[in-house]
């Protein structure tokens, strides 16, 4: 089988790990040849005490490329507004079989006009403006990476290795991703569809000691009693000003909090051990397989047992 040429694009205070990470996953998968191309072959700057030697200055990248990925980072305001940069991301795409971004790098495939038309996403703190910038481009704030036809866009720094493991898993299979993702330690392949923010992040802006230690006991403790008077009781707190506290600090209601820590639970239990669906909804604080299934469909969009057959590891 012929090798596959990745071309990852970077710039002077381009995020290290978003070419690192990236670079590492393919590297580890067999089969790839990485080149790194910037603006001009000279170090960069990554603001991370140390340099990127690019292989290449982006006009000597000639001939087919497999995947072409765009890196994000601090430098990603400047390299936007590199009318040659942009031109070059316009006229070599096209020759690409793939194009990818990481964090920011959607930016940089924005203002070449290779994403109009698609949804995407970018790092958490950066949808907003994308959106803004380019109303022709569909930006989903949510998950880890998206997927678009040949256009992959990742949230930021280490989605940018999910979303090669999943470009990986894409090109030779799941079992060479996950190998991949156990030689480089790290503890879950995650699916591109699962959060950028797992429930307890989402919620972490509360202040009152009272709610940060019932969110850390709420995790620790699914399978009790989870309703609102029963956690404003833990609280000390009245049942009314309670709901009114958690949800002006975290954003979201008790019940709602407690649905997506619990869904969050069962996601990764699906994943990562063969437990029957009955005893994961057991574990979990469901009670009953339907009410899994019914979290499990306004949270994730899939049933437990699909959403199983497709990230299972």
């Amino acid at each position: 089988m012929p090798r596959r040429r990745i071309v990852i694009v970077a710039f002077p205070d381009v995020q290290a790990l978003d070419v690192a990470g990236p670079a590492e996953v393919f590297a580890q998968a067999g089969g790839y040849d990485v080149q790194v191309a910037a603006p001009a072959r000279e170090p960069l700057a990554t603001g991370s005490g140390y340099a990127i030697v690019p292989d290449l200055a982006l006009h000597e990248v000639r001939g087919p490329i497999d995947t072409l990925v765009v890196a994000g980072g601090a430098g990603t305001r400047a390299a936007h507004a590199d009318d040659g940069l942009t031109a070059w991301l316009a006229a070599t795409a096209p020759r690409a079989r793939r194009i990818a971004s990481v964090c920011t790098g959607a930016f940089l495939l924005a203002r070449a006009g290779l994403l109009d038309g698609r949804r995407v996403t970018t790092h958490w703190a950066w949808c907003d403006a994308l959106a803004a910038a380019y109303p022709s481009v569909t930006v989903d704030a949510d998950p880890i990476f998206v997927a678009d036809g040949r256009v992959w866009t990742s949230a930021g720094v280490t989605a940018g290795m999910d979303l090669a493991l999943a470009l990986v898993e894409d090109d030779l299979g799941p079992e060479r991703a996950l190998d991949v993702a156990r030689q480089l330690v790290l503890f879950v392949r995650r699916p591109g569809g699962q959060s950028q923010f797992s429930a307890g992040l989402r919620a972490q802006g509360a202040t009152r000691a009272p709610l940060r230690e019932l969110q850390a006991w709420i995790s620790d403790h699914l399978g009790a009693d989870l309703a609102v008077s029963a956690l404003a009781e833990r609280a000390h707190m009245s049942e009314r000003h309670f709901a009114r506290a958690f949800k002006d600090e975290t954003g979201v209601t008790p019940a709602a909090y407690v649905e997506q820590v619990r869904v969050e639970r069962a996601r990764l239990l699906l994943e990562s051990t063969p437990a029957p669906v009955a005893a994961v909804a057991a574990q979990c604080g469901f009670g009953t397989v339907e009410t899994l299934r019914r979290a499990f469909a306004r949270r994730v969009g899939v049933s437990p047992v699909a959403y199983r057959e497709r990230f299972a590891a």
